[in-house]
């Protein structure tokens, strides 16, 4: 167990699996080409005439399973490519919605890098192409599940640099404002900056991020995964960051560590996912709880959860078993990853009144002391 509080009985183990399960919940950190399960991808395949490394569920969840981080890259492009009309992209949304509302989470932030689609894989489609699909899944979900959605859409930062020279060219950058910006009426909240980190900076992408800020866009890229504490100063000073994406190996530099709990900017921690991609090599040896000692805004999230065999639910349950959380812990948490959200202030509110409302139900349903 990493630096948790031993947990108690059996029984109460058990509980505390149960509710964290059905507690409610927000998702800050998920790819939306990356929560596409290989029974949805397997359906697209089919669709288009696409073939895959496998063809069942189980073969193909076997093919997810993280080799090195080219062969991530790899899968991510793979499940890209199966994405090429505007149907295409309403079904993986409802097929994530769906899994959503299994889990209680009733709202989250969705990353999807659009220029893979638009500017890199050339599939025929169009902005209108696929925006219509955003807004068909994101009205189905809405009236289906009862889950709300909202997109940021981020720049893969490798991209905009030159893969001869190395040198930034922003081949991917400005494009991408330009989706994010004209999409803003229909939920795209922030832009984010995805990708590997090693030899793609934050410092280049300022310009793209402040055109973003002045179109009022939120900003919310990645750093601190792959490379160390550097990565998360240039995210913030840089590219203003209002929350960090990943952000642990700011754990390294005590004084980032010092200002990330002083001005509270939140960090997306996606546990299961620093595994899978190596970033430590066992939950002992992850940051996480430390930074819930020292005071640091901390939310947990799923990343790219086919792909690291995980969910939502699966991360609470290790914030149980790994790192020794307790029902309190487990709802400041949840609350956490709600007050950090871009909802507006008077939704945060309504929703953190029902999520305590429903968090003392489920204490007394499970007989949880407080």
């Amino acid at each position: 167990m990493a630096d948790g509080k031993l947990p108690g009985s059996r029984r109460e183990l058990q509980r505390l699996h149960r509710f964290a399960e059905a507690m409610p919940k927000v998702e800050l950190h998920i790819h939306l080409e990356g929560s596409i399960r290989p029974e949805t991808a397997l359906a697209l395949a089919r669709r288009h005439g696409i073939r895959l490394p496998a063809d069942d569920p189980a073969g193909l969840q076997e093919w997810f399973r993280f080799r090195d981080f080219l062969h991530f890259i790899d899968v991510y492009v793979a499940l890209s490519d199966l994405l090429r009309t505007p149907e295409d992209f309403e079904f993986i949304i409802v097929e994530l919605g769906r899994e959503l509302a299994r889990q209680n989470i009733r709202y989250a932030e969705v990353t999807f890098t659009a220029y893979t689609h638009l500017g890199w894989q050339q599939k025929g489609l169009t902005p209108e192409d696929i925006l219509a699909g955003l807004d068909a899944g994101r009205a189905a979900i809405r009236r289906q599940f009862g889950v709300e959605i909202v997109w940021i859409i981020d720049i893969p930062r490798n991209l905009s640099f030159s893969r001869t020279t190395g040198l930034y060219n922003g081949r991917a950058s400005m494009p991408t404002v330009d989706i994010a910006l004209a999409w803003r009426e229909h939920g795209v909240a922030a832009l984010g900056l995805g990708g590997y980190e090693i030899g793609a900076p934050p410092e280049p992408f300022a310009q793209a991020f402040d055109r973003a800020r002045a179109g009022g866009l939120h900003s919310v890229p990645h750093a601190g995964e792959h490379v160390g504490p550097e990565g998360v100063w240039g995210a913030i000073r840089s590219l203003q960051a209002e929350r960090i994406g990943h952000g642990v190996r700011a754990i390294e530099d005590p004084a980032l560590v010092a200002y990330l709990v002083e001005e509270q900017i939140p960090l997306e921690i996606c546990p299961t996912s620093n595994i899978r991609l190596g970033v430590y090599p066992d939950f002992a040896s992850h940051p996480l709880r430390r930074f819930w000692e020292a005071g640091a805004y901390v939310t947990v999230n799923s990343d790219d959860p086919p792909l690291f065999n995980t969910t939502l639910n699966q991360e609470y349950r290790v914030l149980v078993n790994e790192f020794g959380f307790d029902a309190n812990e487990l709802e400041q948490v949840s609350l956490n990853a709600l007050r950090a959200s871009f909802l507006p202030e008077s939704q945060k509110d309504e929703l953190e009144r029902a999520f305590r409302q429903e968090f003392i139900r489920l204490r007394r349903e499970l007989a949880l002391v407080d």
